[in-house]
């Protein structure tokens, strides 16, 4: 019984930044679980090789380039999933970039990048996925990648934090206004992981240092979103609609 909730067989779902780190481990596990799966990024390379992996593994997938803060790109990829599997309806919203810098040190341009993409791009992927299961009377589900920085704030993240906060409650917001048409939205809240966009200083002295006084005094391993991100995903979080979770090891409520 429990197995059967969280099967996605016949699904068609969506995944933004998809070509590392998080989004392409969410789009192996959607696929593994039955779903057809569109992974989506800036970079077609790295897609390709996903889409062979899935594929290899007995998935179903297909790969698409987008930039998520261009509306007409972003209706282009959901006409392209449509093409190739159906309706979308399940949207993995991960695209997102940072520019770790104090407040005074970042420049107008940087700022507009960030908030963009991973504000403004999520909030136009959205839009793009619950009108057209509204047209189309389909319920679903969106799972935006937010971050513990939404909820908290932690010296040099000022655009990051501001980014996410405003996922957070964007996320709040859809979940209110969709939930009559059976679309739940809702956010995973990511603590540290190792992925290209901070690798850098998660694997520096610094970086092990400050991890070294987090509760759990470790980075989190992407198995480890596995299971939150299918209960937000898949029917098995059926009436889980508007939350922002944590996966932090207790980071979140610790010394930031």
């Amino acid at each position: 019984m429990i197995d059967s909730m969280f099967d996605l067989s016949g699904r068609t779902a969506l995944v933004t930044g998809a070509s590392s780190g998080i989004g392409a481990h969410f789009a192996q596990v959607l696929a593994s679980y039955g779903a057809n799966v569109i992974v989506a990024a800036r970079r077609m390379e790295p897609l390709s090789q996903l889409v062979q992996t899935i594929q290899a593994s007995g998935g179903s997938a297909a790969a698409v380039a987008v930039d998520v803060t261009d509306s007409s790109n972003v209706k282009d990829m959901f006409d392209f999933a449509e093409e190739q599997f159906g309706v979308v309806d399940i949207v993995s919203n991960n695209a997102g970039v940072a520019d770790a810098k104090l407040a005074t040190g970042i420049s107008v341009e940087s700022w507009d990048v960030v908030i963009n993409t991973n504000l403004k791009g999520a909030w136009l992927v959205a839009r793009e996925a619950g009108t057209r299961m509204i047209e189309h009377t389909i319920p679903g589900s969106i799972v935006n990648t937010a971050s513990i920085l939404g909820l908290r704030v932690a010296i040099s993240q000022a655009s990051y934090a501001t980014s996410k906060a405003g996922v957070i409650q964007l996320t709040k917001s859809l979940a209110l206004e969709w939930s009559r048409y059976n679309i739940r939205v809702n956010a995973l809240c990511p603590g540290y992981f190792i992925t290209d966009i901070n690798r850098e200083y998660l694997t520096s002295e610094k970086g092990k240092a400050y991890i070294g006084r987090t509760p759990s005094r470790r980075t989190g391993e992407l198995v480890e979103l596995t299971a939150p991100f299918l209960l937000l995903a898949s029917e098995a979080g059926s009436f889980i609609n508007g939350v922002a979770l944590p996966v932090d090891g207790a980071h979140s409520i610790g010394n930031m």
